[in-house]
């Protein structure tokens, strides 16, 4: 069978941007912090994206030293964050069920109970998640960074459930960076790279929207060069962790 992501590859300045992506991320890997210590770096670089994403949707980005979060939508993308490892396994055997489940953690204090979990009941977004579902659950051979890349956009431009869509989209590309290997201790921070360019990173998104192959390509690098800046702040996060010397 035909891949349907193979010919993304083959658009203007994807190719470049994919391998600039991969080596950034391979090299937060080799930090000399993450060869034991990457926990410390992912639970950082998580809370991180957390905020940003929750920024991105509107919400706050402070988290208060004592007592709970009140922000509804950071309190979500928190929990959302939070959930993203035990959820890996169901991503990458039943993407649908995970999404489900990723709305009913960022929605819970946004909408009424029994919209939790559920996509709007719409006969192009079914068959939309449907394919989107067969991509990630091993429908393409397409490298991790494209992958990440068409996940997060389908799924904003789908808007499948009634709210908390910028949170799931952000968290199932974060999930495809860990489960195509990409970024498997989830150490980037992508989204913090979409919050400082928030104004293209909204007009690329609608972009791809429209189906424009120049759009595709244009949107497939930004995220390639957001995984890159991700990748730089991982760095950052690794290199504060090292103890200063005597």
């Amino acid at each position: 069978m035909t891949d349907p992501l193979a010919p993304l590859l083959d658009l203007p300045g994807v190719a470049e941007a994919v391998t600039t992506a991969r080596d950034s991320v391979a090299e937060v890997h080799r930090h000399p912090t993450n060869r034991r210590g990457w926990p410390t770096t992912a639970a950082e670089a998580s809370v991180r994206a957390a905020r940003a994403s929750a920024v991105l949707d509107g919400g706050r980005a402070e988290i208060p030293t004592e007592g709970t979060v009140t922000d509804p939508v950071l309190a979500g993308s928190l929990r959302v964050a939070e959930a993203l490892g035990p959820l890996l396994p169901t991503w990458e055997r039943a993407p649908r069920q995970a999404l489900a489940r990723l709305h009913v953690l960022a929605a819970a204090d946004l909408t009424d109970q029994s919209q939790l979990g559920r996509p709007r009941p719409d006969p192009d977004i079914t068959s939309r998640l449907d394919l989107l579902a067969n991509l990630v659950a091993g429908g393409t051979k397409a490298p991790g960074p494209i992958l990440a890349a068409i996940v997060h956009a389908e799924l904003l431009a789908l808007s499948p459930f009634p709210t908390a869509n910028g949170v799931i989209a952000r968290a199932a590309a974060r999930l495809t960076l860990i489960s195509t290997g990409l970024d498997p201790k989830g150490l980037t921070v992508p989204e913090v790279a979409y919050l400082r360019q928030a104004p293209r990173y909204r007009t690329t998104t609608a972009a791809f929207a429209t189906g424009d192959p120049t759009a595709i390509a244009d949107w497939i690098t930004f995220s390639c060069h957001a995984i890159t800046q991700g990748a730089q702040e991982a760095t950052t996060i690794a290199t504060a962790a090292i103890p200063p010397q005597p």
